[in-house]
């Protein structure tokens, strides 16, 4: 028979076979990405100071912004970067979004 603790990898503790953080955040993956199509483009505009404003609540240095609106046939879709300076902050801000 073979326990569970056995089936632990190297980067997880015997004890309960819980996974260490460092191996999920390693701070490789620190820009979420926005992408949503609206009605016009003051509604895509107010929808990225809206975005703004939660990054600026997330970040403990500045974060990188970057929003591009695109005209499309049914409205303006707006996609956005948000690169933060550790991807803790990343998923703080993603998770606030849900």
């Amino acid at each position: 028979m073979t326990h569970a603790i056995n089936k632990c990898s190297a980067s997880e503790t015997a004890a309960c076979c819980c996974v260490d953080v460092g191996t999920i955040m390693d701070n490789t993956d620190c820009t979420a990405t926005w992408r949503h199509l609206y009605e016009n483009r003051q509604q895509a505009e107010a929808a990225l100071q809206q975005l703004i404003e939660k990054a600026r609540q997330v970040e403990s240095e500045p974060c990188d912004i970057i929003g591009r609106f695109e005209e499309k046939p049914d409205g303006v879709q707006l996609d956005a970067d948000f690169t933060f300076s550790c991807q803790a902050e990343t998923l703080i801000f993603q998770l606030g979004l849900r």
